[in-house]
């Protein structure tokens, strides 16, 4: 009997009762990964064994667009890469652009871009640590200084009308000059967000419950980090000072003085508390351009972009009025200004890490090929050995640490 019992049992695959761990899908649209960004990941009780992450699901082709678009159409491409920190994106394109053309920008124009430029790091750096916080469990530090997260954005609004997605700037220098509101706005934020700044680090740097959540959790070392390819907070967190401003300075960045903060263990912790740290850099490099922007009198304090006519679009009333200017607003616009052929490649230090641009011209109005060097995309190739042996609620932490924002990762 039992015997005829066992010939009519059904056998099931090998291994499907006696798997000792769950499989469980971390996004692409969870909160928590604060992106959209896929986590399988092979879990016994909360501890990861294995993770397996996909990339992709917001690819927007922009290399491939660029290729069919004239240099200024590329510009607002840029915005979208890390939406958290724009004008880095836009005037590392600018740059790069100027650099191939040959076009030489005044000093008045690197002191304004060096402003704008530190306050989109502060305003990266403000975001990145306020949600480490928040997935920490401390909601309280990410309210306390999104208001000045606001008050940034106004500056870029005066500047050049927008607030996120900024496309600020022109090859050569800027739209408009500055406001005298913009300055206000600038003076504004100097003298009040040192003291919340202040304040926020008091919430976090030395909590006990902070700390025991983010020291020790994703590290990595300084070796491993520079074999990845990392650049930026997260490897300066490994203890490597590596900064494109010092390294290869553009924009005037030798004019300025300031010091690269580095950690040792490459943790969440020593992450947290190397951007902190940078938004203080940042704050003295944004005082000193702004009294060097001051020293400018007269004619010289009226410039705002370099003198080249054949990529730096006219102003709108000498369109309407001169057949020159409207002659160039079209060329320009409509991209029939040839570039020269050769190829570049040109980096500037974003909120992320060192965000690069190679630009390939056969001659043509657009580029035959461009590449951007996207830091997430890197960060997030070593996501699986940072969070491998830990525990599924320090995988957030170390995501958010790592600061991957999807749009530069996928592009």
């Amino acid at each position: 009997m039992l015997a005829h019992q066992q010939h009519h049992n059904i056998t099931l695959p090998e291994g499907s009762i006696e798997k000792e761990t769950t499989t469980l899908n971390v996004g692409p649209t969870h909160p928590a990964t604060h992106g959209v960004f896929q986590n399988i990941m092979e879990l016994d009780g909360e501890r990861i064994v294995s993770t397996e992450q996909t990339v992709g699901y917001i690819h927007r082709a922009f290399e491939k667009l660029a290729e069919r678009r004239p240099l200024y159409q590329i510009t607002p491409i840029t915005d979208r890469l890390n939406y958290c920190s724009s004008p880095i994106n836009n005037m590392g394109w600018h740059l790069t652009c100027e650099k191939f053309l040959g076009v030489q920008t005044p000093k008045r124009v690197d002191y304004l871009r060096v402003i704008i430029m530190e306050l989109a790091r502060i305003s990266d750096h403000l975001i990145c640590n306020s949600i480490v916080g928040v997935d920490t469990g401390a909601y309280t530090g990410f309210l306390y200084v999104m208001q000045y997260r606001e008050l940034i954005y106004e500056i870029y609004e005066e500047v050049c009308g927008s607030r996120l997605t900024t496309n600020i700037g022109r090859i050569g220098g800027f739209e408009r000059n500055f406001t005298n509101t913009a300055f206000e706005k600038l003076e504004k934020f100097l003298k009040e967000y040192p003291k919340v700044l202040k304040e926020f680090e008091n919430l976090f740097a030395r909590n006990r419950i902070f700390m025991e959540r983010t020291i020790g959790g994703g590290a990595i070392s300084a070796e491993r980090a520079l074999n990845y390819g990392f650049t930026g907070p997260n490897l300066r967190a490994a203890g490597v000072d590596y900064d494109v401003r010092v390294h290869q300075p553009y924009s005037s960045y030798q004019d300025f003085d300031f010091t690269i903060p580095v950690g040792k263990t490459g943790d969440n912790y020593d992450r947290f508390l190397v951007r902190n740290q940078e938004m203080w850099q940042s704050l003295s490099i944004i005082e000193q351009a702004y009294k060097k922007v001051q020293a400018f009198k007269g004619t010289d304090a009226e410039i705002f972009h370099a003198d080249v006519p054949e990529y730096y679009l006219p102003k709108k009333e000498d369109v309407y009025t001169k057949m020159e200017s409207l002659i160039w607003h079209f060329k320009i616009v409509m991209g029939e200004v040839e570039m020269p052929k050769g190829e570049i490649y040109n980096a500037v230090e974003g909120g992320n890490g060192e965000l690069g641009f190679y630009l390939v011209s056969d001659g043509g109005r657009t580029p035959f090929r461009l590449h951007f060097r996207r830091p997430c995309f890197i960060y997030y190739q070593a996501y699986p050995e940072l969070i491998t042996g830990g525990m599924l609620s320090d995988a957030i932490v170390t995501m958010s640490s790592l600061n991957l924002i999807a749009g530069e990762l996928d592009a």
